[in-house]
């Protein structure tokens, strides 16, 4: 079985295409038994950091950090390249 990536490509406000993705962040969170809610209100994330990243925008390396310590996850299982 091969598994096909969506198409459809998601582009920031000022019309970039947006390479970074945070689908696995979801998966991830999901899988931990976690919420946006928690993150923010447990551990402390900012509602604007979930912001960002439900709207494909940065985040800093900081950031990540956190979350991989959070969630108990590499890297990979917050974010995703794709290409153009």
């Amino acid at each position: 079985m091969t598994i096909v990536k969506s198409a459809i490509k998601k582009y920031h406000q000022n019309g970039d295409v947006i390479m970074i993705i945070y689908d696995p962040f979801w998966k991830t969170l999901k899988n931990r038994g976690e919420s946006t809610y928690t993150l923010i209100n447990k551990y402390g994330i900012s509602s604007a950091t979930i912001d960002r990243i439900r709207k494909g925008g940065g985040i800093t390396t900081q950031k990540l950090n956190d979350l991989c310590k959070i969630l108990n996850c590499r890297v990979e299982d917050i974010i995703e390249y794709t290409e153009d």
